[in-house]
């Protein structure tokens, strides 16, 4: 297998098309829905990279980016933050993320970004 990227989003409709199109990719990928389940997963997956949805259920990616980029475990670890909503996104800051990617995206964007960030770890 692939660079492993784990995926948080709680849209089941985006991991499962990510999935798919990253597996195909000859990515190792694993995708989660919600904050509990992204640490137990983080910890026993050990990602290449992160991709986080920046609106989710009850929490900012953005903020679950910083925490990652504070940590002197995972500050290295490169985040891509996406979201349907870049104005938003733009305006609050990024967060200390490595890339953005505005949904709907275009998959080779998204698979070259992919390859920008990974090809260094």
């Amino acid at each position: 297998m692939g660079k492993r990227i784990l995926i948080l989003d709680d849209d089941l409709g985006v991991l499962e098309a990510l999935n798919e199109a990253l597996s195909y990719e000859n990515f190792d990928v694993r995708i989660v829905t919600d904050i509990d389940s992204f640490y137990l997963v983080l910890a026993d997956f050990q990602p290449d990279l992160i991709m986080l949805d920046f609106l989710l259920n009850g929490i900012n990616g953005g903020e679950i980016c910083h925490q990652l980029k504070v940590n002197s475990r995972t500050r290295n670890l490169p985040v891509i933050l996406m979201s349907a909503y870049p104005r938003v996104f733009g305006s609050l800051g990024n967060y200390g993320c490595d890339g953005f990617i505005a949904k709907p995206f275009d998959l080779n964007d998204l698979i070259e970004m992919i390859n920008t960030y990974t090809c260094a770890v």
